[in-house]
């Protein structure tokens, strides 16, 4: 009898997810950056600079597994220290 192998990647995420999860990043990178721009020292009046922000960690909602997945179709770029950034396409 062969037992399933215990170190394998659990149900497969579904197109939907996946789908729902990349919604979710853009969002989150979306507001990041917004709230980023609207600290002192930014603003029409003061040079107009964009934010920085490049690269978030993603939201808890989804699995880690999910970003790793996302990371491989290569819709995300896995960063430093658990943060990921959008492929620019």
């Amino acid at each position: 009898m062969v037992e399933p192998d215990s170190t394998s990647d659990p149900e497969p995420h579904s197109k939907e997810e996946l789908r729902l999860a990349m919604k979710a990043f853009r969002k989150r990178l979306k507001l990041t950056r917004l709230d980023d721009e609207s600290r002192l020292g930014y603003g029409p009046m003061s040079g107009g600079q964009k934010s920085g922000v490049v690269a978030i960690r993603p939201p808890d909602q989804y699995p880690k597994t999910v970003w790793r997945k996302l990371a491989e179709q290569g819709k995300l770029r896995r960063e430093t220290a658990g943060l990921y950034s959008l492929i620019d396409s």
